[in-house]
């Protein structure tokens, strides 16, 4: 049985997939800000699990994690507040974060829990693939988990091929070695880093992210992906708007 992101992927569409933590301008804003990116035409999100040491976050997300985690936002409360998401959202739901928070509450339960609330999938990028492989990934099956790899610009051709057999979704594409939110739009090095990834004819499809931030980075990352990800442009704008002002921040991407 396919889940709702291999679904998705079917569709003869760009994805545009959303970024935003948890908890985040407020504790109880996560339930509302779903179900107004999915009324916006979002296709995909990712729910930003916060976490005190986000190595592979930038600025605005890194605050945003701050303030969540100010706020009281934690794992179980996280499913608490998702636990009825699936009565009026359809879109696919993916958890991102570091991997040591689902330890802590093991892997096994989160998985579980994912299921139970119909979570579709689960970006962790400092599990690395092999331990994954060794140790979860009969987990992630059994609990219908898709389980989504990071490869960059320095990912090598032969890593790239073992994250793609190991892939039943997408494969989240970095466009460049910085952290999230530093990058502005793409320049010759990201273009020929997505024509490299282009040739190598992956079976799994590619969504792009870092850097994307409007109308003309989303067309450009998209030329030869399948989606592409925004989050730090998206949290800045729900810092400055509010979460009424979703909406307008949609109409400037497409």
């Amino acid at each position: 049985m396919k889940n709702r992101i291999q679904h998705k992927l079917k569709e003869d569409k760009k994805i545009l997939s959303i970024y935003f933590t948890a908890g985040y301008p407020a504790l109880n804003d996560t339930v509302r800000i779903i179900g107004e990116l999915e009324k916006n035409g979002v296709d995909l999100i990712e729910i930003g699990l916060p976490f005190s040491d986000p190595l592979a976050d930038g600025p605005t997300i890194q605050e945003s994690s701050t303030t969540a985690l100010n706020n009281g936002m934690h794992t179980e409360l996280l499913f608490e507040q998702l636990k009825d998401i699936r009565k009026t959202v359809s879109i696919p739901l993916i958890i991102m974060g570091y991997f040591n928070p689902v330890f802590q509450y093991g892997v096994e339960d989160f998985c579980q829990r994912c299921q139970e609330i119909g979570i579709d999938g689960l970006i962790l990028p400092d599990l690395p693939l092999d331990v994954y492989l060794k140790d979860y990934a009969s987990i992630f099956k059994k609990y219908g988990l898709v389980n989504v790899f990071l490869i960059t610009p320095q990912t090598s051709a032969e890593r790239i091929k073992e994250i793609d057999e190991a892939s039943d979704g997408f494969i989240y594409m970095v466009s460049s070695a910085s952290t999230t939110g530093a990058t502005e739009g793409f320049g010759l090095a990201q273009q020929n880093y997505f024509a490299r990834i282009t040739a190598l004819e992956l079976k799994n499809p590619q969504i792009v992210g870092f850097g994307i931030n409007n109308s003309e980075t989303f067309q450009k990352a998209t030329q030869s992906a399948a989606g592409a990800i925004i989050g730090s442009a998206f949290i800045k704008h729900l810092t400055i708007n509010g979460v009424d002002s979703i909406s307008d921040f949609i109409k400037t991407i497409r």
